[in-house]
């Protein structure tokens, strides 16, 4: 299960690599621009949850915080989950990207877009403020097409 809970993260971070590292490039934007960049993981997802699926859906169904708790001991359960938010993460981390083009300057997002890899739902209200101040300033020319 170790295997599996560190192939998630690997199979994300080319594709945060490349909005961070390289958000002008024209291969970053022909890319990222795929919501299938997050489908790897999600089939990893599908993998784990597959022979677990009896145990997972009453955590599903029916949430308690001591099942949950209880649940959480398990490598399987936790790997599930933690595939489960490197993958939602990837996909509201490539809107912000796409969202982000031509309105905020890679600079501002690179940091903000770290901000969602270790903490999203924060990277994501950053985000959010980032956005909104950018709609009342001019649109940002980085020599990339939006």
């Amino acid at each position: 299960m170790s295997f599996l809970f560190q192939l998630s993260f690997y199979l994300a971070a080319p594709f945060w690599a490349l909005m961070i590292l390289a958000p002008g490039w024209s291969w970053t934007r022909r890319i990222v621009g795929s919501p299938l960049i997050a489908a790897p993981i999600a089939l990893l997802y599908l993998v784990i949850a597959i022979p677990i699926v009896a145990d997972v859906l009453p955590l599903v169904t029916q949430p308690t915080l001591a099942g949950l708790q209880q649940a959480m001991g398990d490598g399987a359960a936790a790997t599930l989950v933690w595939a489960h938010i490197i993958a939602f993460d990837l996909f509201v981390g490539r809107w912000m990207y796409l969202e982000s083009r031509g309105r905020v300057h890679p600079l501002v997002m690179a940091p903000v877009l770290v901000l969602t890899i270790l903490f999203a739902p924060i990277g994501f209200l950053v985000f959010l403020v980032v956005r909104q101040s950018a709609r009342k300033s001019p649109r940002v020319d980085v020599g990339s097409r939006p």
